[in-house]
């Protein structure tokens, strides 16, 4: 009852794999001042995870996002065609030569990629040697694990053995918990097949301001005016994350690899 009572009105019955969805989470964003703060936060991160080069940068899943006012010329893309998305493209099969890129960034996506092992070894031979792919993704933590669980419609499955998943759409495929899967839990798995690849930062945070603005699927839990309160109160749980963390920004910078890395 509780979560069909917080449900936002434009999510009720709504078709996450519609091509549509973009229209409604773009008004979404700009009628709740709270949570288009959470995105601009979230982009400047990722725009500031970039390295200095005259490559372009592709954001994968741009969807209903606004990252291409953070990050001039950005490349923006989904898998399906979206109003303000450049080209269409799937993670598994990125249309770009070796090394043409600087950087990919992503925000809430990763955990919607069924294969991952095709997307970081397409990344690694897109992004060039000192490149980056960073993004923001959903976290876990024993809070976490109470919210994404209990009311948050998407999979979150933390006991997966498989980083892989049924599909069932681009949207409604997921499993909330497998970045911390891979980059936490079998980190060693990760670095052991793809060297390519170094985990330069992983930076747990956000317990609370995504929650307060209801996100997509809820209804705006705090006004716009409080977010400033609500990301100090944030702040001085930092050295707690591991038990508060929603959310995680992990950046990966791209090896230059040597027979060492190789052995």
């Amino acid at each position: 009852m509780l979560k069909s009572w917080l449900e936002h009105p434009l999510a009720k019955g709504i078709d996450r794999d519609n091509p549509r969805t973009a229209f409604l989470r773009r008004r979404i964003i700009q009628e709740k001042p709270f949570l288009r703060l959470i995105y601009e936060e979230w982009y400047a991160l990722l725009a500031e995870a970039l390295p200095s080069g005259s490559e372009p940068v592709l954001e994968v899943g741009s969807g209903a996002g606004f990252l291409n006012e953070s990050i001039p010329d950005l490349i923006t893309s989904e898998v399906c065609v979206t109003p303000g998305v450049r080209i269409v493209l799937d993670g598994s099969r990125l249309p770009f030569r070796d090394a043409a890129l600087r950087g990919i960034v992503m925000t809430d996506v990763l955990h919607h990629v069924s294969q991952p092992r095709c997307f970081f070894a397409e990344a690694a031979r897109c992004v060039r040697p000192g490149g980056i792919v960073s993004m923001i993704e959903p976290w876990v933590s024993s809070w976490s694990k109470l919210i994404y669980r209990n009311l948050l419609s998407e999979p979150f499955v933390p006991e997966s053995t498989d980083w892989e998943f049924p599909v069932s759409g681009p949207l409604s495929g997921a499993n909330g918990a497998l970045p911390w899967m891979i980059f936490a839990r079998d980190r060693r798995r990760f670095e052991r097949e793809f060297p390519e690849w170094r985990i330069v930062s992983i930076k747990p945070f956000m317990p609370f301001r995504y929650l307060a603005s209801g996100g997509f699927s809820m209804r705006n839990l705090v006004p716009g005016m409080f977010y400033g309160l609500v990301s100090r109160a944030e702040r001085g749980l930092q050295s707690q994350m591991k038990t508060w963390a929603m959310f995680a920004q992990i950046t990966l910078v791209r090896n230059v690899i040597t027979e060492r890395h190789l052995r």
